[in-house]
């Protein structure tokens, strides 16, 4: 439903109404985020991105089409009155906004003119995917790349590292690379070999070593 929600907003003459995306961390709200972004740069839109590590000053233009307000949660009062302001500028510009957070814009701890906005519009959980899901994005993922994904290493990693898309993708981009140096197929001893590797590096770090 999110994912229909998005495309349908990138259409030419979709209402600019204010869309709000929320859910625990690793659910895919800054990914969905993207794409939006990137589908509306596709087509030739501007879009201005905001989230908590972004420095001051926040300033608008108007030649955005998209105002993206990632990580509300996590703003400060600087940035929440940096976000307010934004946030007004942009709707009488007839600005798309898009925003996420890990709560309900009711339950955001923030001040409540800024919260009462995220409120506004279209507000929509995204939920994690169940095991069955994780895994049959393991899998797409890895036919896309033209890998071989094994259920043994599937479930190695379901079993051994958190299940949020993020983690999990991370975790098969860093074995798709330590597969091509070694030159050997994807296999549950490869992984262990490519955690033992990682482990003793981090030890080196630890101690002062560059590895």
């Amino acid at each position: 439903m999110v994912l229909t929600h998005l495309r349908t907003v990138c259409e030419p003459g979709a209402p600019t109404t204010p869309l709000y995306l929320w859910g625990a961390q690793g659910t895919g709200k800054t990914h969905l985020l993207r794409a939006l972004a990137h589908e509306v740069q596709q087509r030739g839109g501007r879009v201005g991105w905001f989230d908590s590590p972004q420095p001051l000053p926040w300033l608008h233009e108007e030649s955005w089409s998209l105002l993206v307000l990632d990580g509300c949660e996590a703003f400060d009062a600087p940035r929440q009155h940096a976000a307010f302001t934004l946030f007004v500028e942009a709707t009488s510009q007839a600005t798309l906004i898009a925003a996420s957070g890990r709560l309900p814009p009711v339950d955001l701890p923030l001040r409540d003119d800024l919260r009462s906005r995220l409120g506004w519009g279209h507000v929509m959980a995204v939920q994690a995917l169940s095991e069955a899901e994780s895994r049959a994005a393991l899998r797409r993922e890895a036919d896309r790349r033209g890998l071989f994904l094994s259920d043994e290493v599937i479930d190695y990693l379901l079993n051994r590292y958190a299940r949020d898309l993020k983690h999990l993708m991370s975790q098969l981009d860093r074995l798709d690379e330590f597969a091509m140096v070694h030159k050997r197929a994807l296999t549950v001893p490869l992984l262990r070999q490519m955690l033992a590797e990682n482990a003793a590096d981090d030890v080196r770090n630890s101690d002062g070593v560059l590895s």
